[in-house]
Parts: structure tokens; C-alpha cells; sequence
């Protein structure tokens, strides 16, 4: 038999299969690509709004300093409920009113001057020269203890207004012992000013 004669395969076509399509590979970056491009929109959306307001920051600071000082000012309540309850405790010092005295106290307070007076104008007029200069010092501070007490309203005028005369003799005496003349007629004028200071109080 010849070569030829032998029984050839027979050859057919076949379609050729169809490579697979990446089709989800592709659709994988593109959702990649989308997400990364929202996220970079929305980090550069933040960016320029902080740049764009400054004081964002500053505005959301007070926010906590007033919750702070909300939260702080309850505090002090406690302290004023405590006031009242001390306030009683510490007494509330007022000067005591000054009562008027009668005129037979104010007598009993001023008579031993009065009577040291009369006494001191009596050395006075027997005294010779610079010796009676420290009875006069001592006439006219037991007048100024005179002015010192408080008469009774009802001869007040009256007391300090004799007082001021009375004052205005001693003086005048000293200046008469000082000059060595006139000493008996200054005696006698501060006489007369201190027997109606007496006779005011009932002496």
C-alpha cells in the first residue's frame, strides 16, 4: 500500500476559546482611584476650611472655659450659706448712747476744780511775783478738765460759754504776774468769771 492510501486524521476547526476578560480587575482600580480621589477631596476640603477660618480654633476654646467657670460657680454657694451663720456669732459693736447727765452728777464731778480754783486765786493774790506762776499753770489746767466734762443739755451754752471767759481771765492774770502790776484787779476778774461757773452747777 502507498503512503497516500493510509487513512489521514481528519482535521476539523475549532473556535478558539476566548481569553477571560480582566473586566474585574478594572472595575476594582476604577473604585480605588474613586475612593482615593473623594478622601483627597475631603482631606483638602478640611484643610482650606481651617485655613480659611482662623479662629475656629479660638472660638471652640471658650467653650470648654464655660463649662469650666459653670462648673466652678457652684462653689462659692456654699461659702455664702456659711456667712449668715457666722455674721451673729461675731456681736456687732455700738458705741453706747450718751446719756445726759443730771445737773446734780455734773455738780459732783466739777466741784472739786471749783473749789481748787477759788483756793488757787487766794494764793495767787498773796503770792509775790514769780511765785505764782505754777498756781496759775495749775488754775488753768483744772480749766481745761472743766471744759473737758460734759454738762447737762440744759446748761450747756451756759457752761461752756463761762468756761471761755473764765480761761480768758487766768490768762490775763498770768500776763499781770508776769508784768508785776495789775495783779489784785486780775485776780479779781477771774474771781468773779469763777463764782458764776459755781453758782451755774448749784455751788
Amino acid at each position: 500500500m502507498k503512503m497516500t492510501d493510509e487513512q489521514q486524521p481528519e482535521l476539523r476547526w475549532a473556535p478558539i476559546e476566548p481569553k477571560p476578560r480582566n473586566s474585574r480587575r478594572m472595575w476594582l482600580i476604577i473604585g480605588l482611584v474613586v475612593a482615593a480621589l473623594v478622601v483627597a477631596g475631603v482631606v483638602l476640603f478640611f484643610v482650606l476650611n481651617q485655613n480659611g477660618n482662623p479662629d475656629a480654633e479660638g472660638t471652640a476654646s471658650p467653650s470648654p472655659s464655660t463649662s469650666a467657670t459653670s462648673t466652678a460657680m457652684p462653689s462659692p454657694s456654699p461659702s455664702g450659706s456659711v456667712e449668715p451663720t457666722t455674721e451673729p456669732t461675731t456681736p456687732v459693736q455700738t458705741e453706747p448712747p450718751v446719756v445726759d447727765p443730771s445737773v446734780e452728777a455734773f455738780r459732783g464731778q466739777v466741784s472739786g476744780w471749783l473749789g481748787d480754783g477759788g483756793r488757787g486765786l487766794d494764793i495767787v493774790a498773796e503770792s509775790s511775783g514769780q511765785d505764782a506762776l505754777p498756781v496759775i499753770d495749775t488754775l488753768q489746767e483744772d480749766a481745761q478738765r472743766l471744759s473737758d466734762a460734759q454738762p447737762p443739755a440744759s446748761i450747756l451754752e451756759q457752761w461752756y460759754g463761762g468756761i471761755d471767759a473764765y480761761s480768758q481771765k487766768l490768762k490775763e492774770l498770768r500776763s499781770a504776774v508776769s508784768a508785776g502790776s495789775g495783779v489784785s484787779g486780775a485776780v479779781d476778774a477771774a474771781r468773779t468769771e469763777l463764782a458764776s461757773l459755781k453758782a451755774l452747777v448749784g455751788l
